[in-house]
């Protein structure tokens, strides 16, 4: 039987706060008339049919990593359909394939890989603790983009729940709507249950190496060298990432830490699909700037790289992979970018400036490149493809009980941020990662039944030249807008 939980239930609140970011735990957070973790697909389609006869929205948590919260919160009435017992994964090698409900996080999705096979991957991102049903559904992007493209170009089949109460795979639910939920957001049309997800090749052994520079060891020449070499000018099996952060020197004569001062530390950290000596070899042909040598590489299984690029200490068994809270819960805004051409040294030393004023900033940067961008931005509903040299996340963390006045000004901080990197990004539109959700690019308010707030804005930042597709497919299979939110894809657009 599933488990249903109501506000006066014990473990309720528990529930409602389980694995998401601390900026939503807060008692003033809206939260769900209902929560219900079930156990079998037809409990879930008890739920919808429920809910739609009695008006009720519908929220689904698989991961609980939303950036604003959209999948556990809500300001209207709500159910939370809370996915964490949908777990299963039916690695199947001998036809290259798997069925992983939409509850598994990632972490569990490489695990069950790699204990049928230490050759074959996914290529999903580095985050093991996010949910396969969302993170697929937005793109999904990881440290293999460059080889294999985006996790939703690895989609086969799906089965997922449409507003009649209807259980669909790809046959049923037709090419329109498979289309519409690898990359455009499955939320704005059903309860995905599963994907069927293509594996991929991965060599029994990987390389890889996490090399940290400060301004004071040319960060700034680097990162600008960086651009241009990560994208195009070294071979699909590599990619670079790039975390941009605060650090403290630590410089002092006595210990205290009087005296140290903050400095901008960029950080390389590299997978290769092959053996050091290899990476070693194209390194020096093409970034021997970083100066990389044997003892910066560490060889691996693929599985055990996933570990090591999510952060995790050496030494960490693979098994972490199973544990949906081994990482600490964050408060934090996040915006994102998409990078066509490099940024000017100048450019870089503006975001150092207004980085040294943030407590805890960080940018997160994903390389593309290679067969990412070789893939037409129509096959499927994720257009970010050719001319995109690398995708940033910008992000401003801090402690949930500074209050809201800390909270508004870190807000306040990044939106500044962002919009000083306006000559520096894509334009016409200036594009975003939905993965990556930010509110602040507009949402759709729900009044009296109608919209008004007109999407087009926000959509052709997500969606591009897609946007209008996938308001078509939203029209033909959810026209009364059941399955609505405040940045999900509409039936029609109506502005006022």
């Amino acid at each position: 039987m599933p488990q249903l939980y109501v506000p006066k239930s014990p473990h309720f609140y528990r529930s409602a706060v389980l694995h998401i970011q601390s900026r939503f735990t807060s008692p003033a957070t809206p939260k769900p008339l209902f929560i219900i973790t079930p156990n079998h697909e037809s409990q879930i389609r008890a739920v919808v049919v429920c809910s739609k006869k009695h008006g009720l929205k519908i929220t689904v948590r698989s991961g609980g990593h939303d950036f604003e919260g959209l999948s556990y919160r809500a300001n209207v009435p709500f159910v939370l359909i809370d996915l964490v017992n949908f777990r299963t994964i039916d690695v199947n090698i001998k036809d290259n394939n798997a069925w992983v409900q939409a509850g598994a996080t990632l972490g569990e999705v490489y695990y069950r890989i790699a204990e049928k096979s230490p050759v074959h991957g996914f290529p999903a991102g580095a985050c093991p603790t996010v949910g396969v049903g969302g993170h697929i559904s937005g793109g999904g992007f990881g440290l293999m983009v460059r080889k294999y493209g985006m996790a939703a170009d690895h989609v086969l089949d799906a089965r997922i729940i449409n507003a009649k109460g209807e259980i669909l795979d790809r046959k049923t639910m037709g090419e329109d709507l498979f289309w519409a939920i690898r990359g455009g957001g499955v939320t704005s049309f059903g309860v995905l249950l599963a994907w069927k997800i293509r594996l991929v090749p991965v060599p029994p052994i990987v390389t890889v190496s996490t090399m940290a520079k400060t301004l004071e060891q040319d960060a700034t020449k680097l990162v600008h060298k960086w651009q241009s070499v990560a994208s195009y000018g070294v071979p699909d099996e590599l990619s670079i990432a790039l975390h941009v952060s605060v650090v403290d020197t630590g410089n002092n004569n006595n210990g205290t830490g009087i005296g140290s001062r903050r400095t901008i530390q960029a950080t390389f950290t590299t997978l290769f699909l092959g053996p050091a000596t290899q990476l070693l070899q194209v390194m020096e042909k093409k970034f021997p700037e970083l100066g990389m040598k044997q003892e910066d590489c560490n060889e691996m299984r693929w599985v055990e790289s996933t570990v090591r690029t999510a952060g995790f200490p050496d030494g960490t068994p693979v098994d972490i992979l199973l544990n949906r809270s081994s990482l600490p819960k964050t408060t934090f805004k996040a915006k994102s970018d998409f990078v066509t051409r490099p940024i000017p040294k100048v450019g870089l030393e503006g975001i150092w400036k207004r980085f040294l004023k943030e407590e805890r900033p960080e940018l997160v940067i994903g390389v593309w490149g290679g067969r990412v961008n070789r893939i037409s931005e129509h096959k499927i509903a994720f257009p970010h493809r050719a001319g995109n040299m690398y995708l940033i996340d910008y992000v401003s963390n801090w402690d949930e009980k500074e209050g809201q006045e800390a909270s508004a000004r870190h807000m306040s901080w990044i939106k500044e941020l962002y919009d000083y990197m306006t000559p520096y990004v894509s334009k016409s539109p200036r594009t975003a990662f939905l993965n990556y959700k930010d509110l602040d690019l507009g949402r759709v308010r729900i009044n009296s039944g109608a919209t008004y707030v007109d999407p087009r804005i926000w959509g052709r930042m997500y969606f591009k030249n897609n946007f209008p597709r996938l308001v078509k497919t939203k029209s033909n299979v959810d026209p009364e807008n059941f399955f609505s939110g405040e940045q999900t894809i509409p039936p029609t657009i109506v502005t006022k």
